[in-house]
């Protein structure tokens, strides 16, 4: 196969190197790339419809993750988007009892919980959760709070200004990038004065939460701007409407465009990829790896 001009391809740019900062959690070092599996305890989750809504179906999509290589299994108990409200009662009803029973189950994995809530916070690192996934970008600030309190971990997102479960409309920024690294690098300092472990934080992007299509794909191009900072950085691209938009297809067919932004982030200094396929992510972190010939 030649260029244009007749030449072989050149070779991909090999990944800038970088030590890698430290990452702990459960006392576990995640390494250079971690897989959080996504199990959802929601009646109206927009991938998987309900089906892990159950207390056992749950469970079981929770054995099965860590049977396919998973690291970390992240537990939601709202839905990201516009729906059905739901209080903190409810959502500590959907959440608490799974995390105990994951502890109980799986002792080494890492439970991480999808809540903004300090309330909840608080609930589920008592029952045994390592990480709390902020993904609307702090609204509560005493979730930090509990974070350092109970000794776990904290990811810290970008959701430009949203109130949780809302959708942006006809959202701009100068520089999307300049405004998602001002805000998630603020966290994340916020977070360790409050006595949060450093080797415990994460700074997510947070792609289509407060940004439309051509945002979320700007700041994928960009992620070694978000690697440079010295955080580990978390992605949450799976399925997700911008992937949808870009190849206008159905959020059911979007796997393979999924694997492709997943293999991009990986390149440029991902760390952790939350997804709804692990066996498919673990292949193509496999693939990453062996493209940029470093173990």
């Amino acid at each position: 196969m030649t260029s244009p001009n007749g030449l072989p391809p050149a070779p991909p740019t090999a990944p800038p190197e970088r030590s890698l900062p430290p990452l702990r959690l459960n006392g576990r070092d995640l390494g250079r790339f971690a897989i959080m599996a996504v199990v959802n305890r929601t009646p109206d989750s927009f991938f998987d419809r309900g089906a892990t809504y159950g207390f056992d179906a749950a469970l079981a999509a929770v054995d099965k993750a860590v049977q396919e290589g998973a690291d970390i299994i992240d537990i939601g108990g709202v839905k990201a988007g516009p729906g059905q409200v739901v209080d903190v009662a409810e959502e500590l009803r959907r959440v608490v009892d799974l995390v105990a029973a994951v502890r109980e189950r799986h002792r080494e994995i890492v439970i991480s919980v999808d809540t903004w809530r300090a309330e909840v916070g608080r609930e589920v690192a008592a029952a045994g959760a390592d990480l709390l996934n902020d993904t609307w970008g702090g609204p509560d600030p005493r979730l930090a709070e509990v974070a350092a309190e109970h000794g776990i971990g904290l990811v810290c997102a970008h959701a430009g200004g949203l109130e949780p479960r809302t959708r942006p409309h006809r959202i701009a920024y100068d520089d999307v990038m300049a405004d998602v690294l001002a805000h998630v690098t603020a966290e994340a300092e916020r977070a360790s004065a409050l006595g949060v472990r450093r080797d415990a934080i994460m700074i997510d992007p947070a792609h289509d939460f407060g940004k439309n299509t051509r945002h979320s794909l700007e700041i994928t191009r960009r992620l070694d701007e978000m690697a440079a900072t010295g955080w580990p950085v978390l992605v949450a691209v799976s399925n997700k409407d911008f992937i949808g938009e870009t190849l206008g297809q159905p959020v059911e067919k979007r796997g393979v465009g999924t694997m492709a932004v997943l293999g991009v982030s990986a390149w440029l200094g991902a760390r952790v990829f939350r997804v709804h396929d692990v066996a498919g992510t673990r292949d193509a972190l496999a693939a990453v790896t062996a493209l940029s010939g470093r173990p």
